[in-house]
């Protein structure tokens, strides 16, 4: 048993350096469940305890501020409901009789981890948090999130053992949920002015996501505290046009967590070309001085993991046909770049020359044509 563990530090330790990042950084990764991902594509470059099932504390607001994003009429303004932000922890400050939108509370969810804000946006949108819990559980198996299961919209934990999820879980949720970009504008924020009160007026809200200000790239997201859960933390970082989700599960350093882990991550990055047989193509043309068109489109260059380019599938829709006449610069078609079934790129396919319609002679009568000999002898 020693000599397997001292062989599975040595390999952790051999495939850390390989990257250029101090081995003793990752093995000291703080988190009792840590994974991280690439946003776009899902794909794994790092992972503890991923999967084991662990209270989230606020990162839950995670799911509740999407579904609340979903709901509709953002900016409508309506009153809170009294019971509802009668509320333990973390709060936006709201009171009974506040007006607020829900595009208000969504902050109130995102930045000040308001607890209140969490059961004010589920009364309005389902009635009761109760009805609410079930909407937040019927999305997580949508979205195949098998570990995931919630009791309350905030990530109160203290009277329950089955509000739970997994470091895996969390991940591709925040994946889902950065795709609104709504949530994105909005969990990027380290302050906001907002409007809302009894009567509304203007006050600042501040994120506590410290890593918009200390780790480069930082864009968001969430994070979580109860004593139950201890700190919890899901952060996205984009660097290069590479856009990576951490998260961090129990972790009591969980702000260095995720700076050594983006350093980790994006060191395994760099820019690569898109594979494509040819950026070149002919299209026939139907009543044109030439049969064909050459068009042209752009192979593009993407920052992603080290030699996973060759794992990315190129598909080409194009026109089989045109119509003449044909003009310089004409969208013709389109290059798909997929990879695990994920869209990584669209470009274009336009014509790189212009066509003119054939010209057509008229047929000349006989009449016609004794007509302009005799002109042409009169001439």
């Amino acid at each position: 048993m020693k000599l397997l563990s001292f062989l599975s530090v040595l390999v952790f330790s051999f495939t850390a350096f390989a990257f250029n990042v101090d081995a003793v950084d990752l093995a000291e990764i703080s988190a009792k469940g840590a994974v991280l991902i690439d946003c776009k594509t899902g794909d794994v470059l790092f992972k503890k305890n991923a999967d084991t099932k662990l209270p989230m504390a606020s990162t839950t607001k995670i799911m509740s501020a999407m579904l609340a994003l979903e709901s509709g009429n953002l900016d409508e303004e309506f009153t809170v409901d009294s019971d509802a932000i009668k509320v333990e922890g973390s709060s936006m400050g709201l009171r009974e009789g506040d007006r607020v939108t829900m595009r208000t509370l969504v902050y109130g969810m995102l930045l000040p981890s308001g607890n209140d804000a969490a059961n004010a946006a589920a009364v309005r949108i389902c009635g009761s948090t109760d009805k609410f819990v079930e909407m937040m559980n019927k999305r997580a198996k949508k979205l195949g999130l098998k570990s995931t299961h919630f009791v309350t919209p905030s990530g109160l934990d203290d009277d329950t053992d089955e509000h739970y999820s997994t470091a895996y879980d969390m991940a591709m949720l925040t994946k889902e949920a950065l795709k609104n970009p709504d949530f994105r504008e909005i969990c990027s924020k380290y302050k906001a002015k907002l409007k809302y009160g009894n009567p509304p007026y203007e006050r600042w809200l501040t994120n506590s996501n410290k890593l918009l200000n200390s780790c480069e790239g930082v864009i968001g997201v969430k994070t979580g505290f109860t004593d139950k859960a201890k700190r919890c933390l899901v952060s996205a970082c984009k660097r290069d046009g590479a856009t990576l989700i951490c998260v961090t599960l129990n972790a009591p350093n969980d702000w260095l967590d995720h700076t050594r882990l983006y350093d980790y991550g994006f060191n395994m990055y760099e820019n690569q070309k898109l594979p494509l047989d040819s950026d070149r193509f002919a299209v026939n043309v139907v009543g044109g001085e030439s049969d064909t068109v050459l068009c042209r489109t752009k192979t593009p260059v993407i920052n992603m993991l080290r030699g996973k380019a060759d794992d990315v599938e190129s598909k080409v829709c194009i026109n089989h046909f045109l119509y003449a006449p044909v003009a310089n610069n004409t969208v013709v078609g389109k290059v798909k770049y997929l990879y695990k079934g994920q869209m990584l790129s669209e470009q274009e396919i336009v014509t790189s020359a212009s066509v003119e319609c054939k010209s057509v002679k008229r047929e000349l009568s006989i009449w016609d044509r004794i007509k302009d000999e005799i002109e042409e002898l009169f001439d």
